[in-house]
């Protein structure tokens, strides 16, 4: 690929810089805090960049440092990397956990495991990782109808480890192992449905299959329960005592009113495609709840919990659970114990009454992800980043705030990256399509909240669309569907074992996680807007520490041509401390008599600073 990683030379005051061609990040000079080329190919670890500046006491204490000094990673473990071939075929003594392996078709287990990501976790911590995030790992039921649990969402045991994934003992050891690199494990957790066990007599024969011509089961409403329309659960022969802990076994803790439309109160009260849906407003529920994760933290000692599905439970629910959660938690010895929901969703009114009701400490802002997509993907107007940002008041509370949120582009559920470019630009060149990707990696590591990187985009995954045809293996993949994709920034596929640490993604991310780790105005400064313009496609706003008046200025060009913004009534004298872009293009940055004139290449962006 044409396009390179540009590492700026600079100087106290401001001058035109040509961008350098170097495919590493780049190293920082101690005593200059300059951004300077890098003088050998092997780039070195985020953690290393940082421990050179002093500042690396955060980044290996991971049990007290600030989750918005984290970078995360979103991983399902069944697509990562199989350490273990012995527990590809899961459970060898519950059937209902057992099977499902097939390397073949994208809903198969495919092997990947707990011991696969800590033999990768060089990998991770290289790219400047500080936090996993790994989907489910509690025992499934290995295979329903629909699929196969290889994704993990469909429960039966709370209390252990799916086979297929490991054991509980692996999943201390890779814990251990990432808490002694400072990388945080977090877990995904569920409190709104178990695995579809229940039954019902209406539409179902005694051995769970459905009677024909049914394939599900119409949603009734509380006014067709009240009129005396409902219907009758059961469980099939031999399933009765599948679920532990035990009381998850009994169908009055749940709701049984069919399958959700996803609407109305089929959202809350729905089976969630044939889900047993919990009743979550029964006080035993909440309770039993609670119970199950307070066991989970004092076992293993996760370091927070990313949880499924928050809008299909009710906000009662949340507002006792997230504390009682988290105080529990901090009585551990887990003082930064972080909880973040998914609130699939892009309107922050929506977000915010979970992160402010509902008691959640933080959401999934899938409303960066919609502005970040439009902006970088669509070719939409920046404004639509000035006006998400406007509404970040939303989320202020005692225990939330807006650079709380967890920032992400792409995921297991909606699809990735590569694709939403593809989708949109699928006649745009190769190089173009790379530079967007990391252009928009960039806004997310720049603009305030937590990055999450969906596993597998920083090799340049493409995917051809949401849920399963998102899930790729990182390891040789044996899927047509997966393998027939074209990746960006490299001539590899899916067929392939992808774990380059020099492919030109990996590298920007790699670049702008030691610029995080380096910069704290990156992690905590104030958000400010500093210039929208209609129909303009450079943009700029700043990261500012409101006492000292310290400040980064950040300015994107995601046109196709390039464009210049002047700051008016400005006299910060900023300098030029990293940009990214084409090879041999100029970018410019230089005081004028009404402010600040800043001139990008097309598709680029740069990084100011007041500071010396």
């Amino acid at each position: 690929m044409d396009t390179k990683i540009g590492t700026i030379l600079t100087a106290a005051i401001l001058t035109p810089a040509i961008l350098l061609s170097a495919c590493q990040p780049a190293e920082v000079d101690k005593e200059k805090s300059q951004v300077i080329a890098p003088q050998a190919a092997d780039a070195q670890s985020a953690d290393t960049l940082v421990k050179a500046q002093g500042a690396s006491d955060i980044y290996q204490d991971y049990l007290h440092r600030d989750v918005r000094d984290d970078i995360f990673y979103f991983v399902l473990p069944d697509r990562f990397y199989n350490g273990n071939s012995k527990n590809d075929n899961g459970s060898l003594t519950h059937e209902v956990s057992a099977g499902g392996l097939d390397l073949t078709h994208p809903r198969g287990f495919h092997g990947g495991d707990i011991n696969g990501i800590e033999q990768k976790l060089d990998y991770l911590q290289n790219l400047g990782i500080t936090a996993i995030w790994m989907t489910p790992l509690l025992r499934n039921k290995a295979i329903q109808p629909d699929g196969i649990a290889h994704h993990g969402y469909w429960i039966v045991d709370f209390t252990e480890i799916d086979p297929h994934f490991g054991s509980n003992a692996d999943l201390k050891q890779l814990i251990n192992a990432a808490h002694q690199r400072g990388i945080k494990v977090f877990f995904d957790i569920i409190t709104n449905h178990t695995a579809d066990v229940i039954k019902y007599q209406e539409c179902h024969q005694a051995s769970g299959e459905f009677i024909a011509p049914n394939t599900h089961c119409e949603y009734k409403s509380l006014d067709q329960l009240a009129k005396g329309d409902s219907y009758t659960p059961f469980i099939p022969e031999g399933q009765a005592e599948v679920k532990v802990p035990s009381w998850l076994n009994d169908p009055r803790y749940y709701h049984n009113q069919g399958d959700s439309t996803f609407k109305g109160e089929s959202s809350l009260n729905g089976d969630f495609t044939g889900l047993d849906d919990l009743n979550t407003a029964d006080p035993a529920v909440l309770t039993g709840m609670i119970e199950i994760y307070q066991n989970l933290i004092k076992e293993f000692k996760p370091d927070g919990f990313r949880i499924d599905t928050v809008k299909h439970v009710d906000l009662s629910f949340w507002q006792t659970f997230s504390p009682e959660i988290v105080n529990f938690a901090k009585a551990q010895g887990i003082p930064q114990f972080h909880v973040f929901g998914e609130v699939y969703a892009p309107d922050p009114k929506v977000l915010s009454l979970y992160t402010t009701e509902g008691k959640l400490p933080s959401v999934l802002d899938f409303a960066f992800q919609q502005a970040a997509a439009d902006i970088f993907y669509r070719k939409k107007s920046p404004e639509l980043a000035q006006q998400l940002f406007a509404q970040d008041n939303l989320y202020q509370d005692s225990d939330s705030q807006a650079d709380l949120l967890m920032t992400f582009l792409g995921n297991h559920d909606m699809g990735r990256t590569g694709h939403f470019i593809q989708q949109a630009n699928p006649d745009m060149s190769a190089e173009d399509k790379l530079q967007r990707s990391i252009l928009s990696h960039a806004f997310m590591f720049l603009s305030r909240g937590i990055p999450v990187i969906y596993y597998g985009d920083e090799q340049g995954f493409t995917g051809d669309g949401n849920d399963i045809h998102a899930r790729e293996d990182m390891f040789a993949s044996q899927v047509a569907s997966y393998n027939d994709n074209t990746l960006l920034g490299t001539q590899a596929t899916t067929a392939n074992d992808n774990f380059d640490s020099n492919h030109p993604l990996y590298r920007a991310i790699a670049q702008l996680s030691e610029l995080r780790k380096q910069h704290i105005l990156l992690r905590r400064g104030e958000y400010q807007d500093r210039l929208y313009q209609a129909n303009k496609p450079i943009f700029a706003f700043a990261r500012v520490d409101a006492t000292t008046g310290a400040e980064m200025l950040m300015v994107f060009n995601s046109g196709e041509q390039a464009h210049s913004i002047e700051l008016a009534n400005t006299a910060q004298p900023y300098r030029l401390l990293h940009s990214w872009g084409q090879q041999q293009a100029v970018v410019k940055g230089e005081a004028t008599n009404t402010g600040f004139s800043v001139t990008l290449p097309r598709l680029s962006y740069a990084i100011y600073t007041n500071q010396p």
